[in-house]
């Protein structure tokens, strides 16, 4: 089993309550915006971490971090990349390939709203865990926590930090 912590829209941000949530997990995730690499280096000195560049992101992230991340975790299938979309409007660029060969956990970021939701005509789980940095146009910062046991992806918890 591995317990994963996913994240987005850093934005350059990072303290001690995100760092906190790091160290309860195996893995860490980002789903791109990261901002400065600051945040990342001080996330890989904790967990191992899986991350992709967002729009806002530099040549030095970009240099550092694919656009599209597809792995295995366990028995689970994995793509995670910035923006794209959601079920039933996934992003122009990714669309042909996702409806080709879904994967069975589809993550993004980009547009600050956490959601969860399951695409039946593809059979995948869509997450996106909102953002946990302190710019933009949320409200409330957030993250998702969840564990990958063997092909079961299972206990998944919201993790609201607070305002902004």
């Amino acid at each position: 089993m591995t317990k994963i912590l996913l994240l987005s829209d850093t934005h350059s941000h990072i303290d001690d309550t995100i760092l906190k949530y790091v160290n309860q997990a195996d893995e860490v995730w980002h789903a791109g915006d990261i901002g400065d690499l600051a945040v990342t280096d001080a996330i890989k000195k904790l967990k191992p971490l899986r991350a992709v560049y967002g729009n806002i992101d530099d040549d030095k992230a970009r240099m550092e971090f694919p656009l599209n991340n597809r792995f295995f975790c366990e028995g689970v299938d994995v793509w995670i990349t910035h923006i794209g979309g959601y079920p039933g409007k996934y992003n122009q660029a990714i669309r042909a390939e996702i409806q080709q060969n879904p994967p069975k956990l589809f993550i993004c970021g980009h547009s600050h709203i956490l959601k969860v939701q399951f695409d039946k005509t593809l059979n995948l789980l869509h997450m996106n865990p909102g953002a946990c940095g302190i710019y933009g146009f949320h409200q409330v910062r957030t993250m998702l926590r969840f564990e990958i046991d063997g092909d079961k992806i299972q206990n998944l918890e919201i993790i609201e930090i607070g305002k902004k």
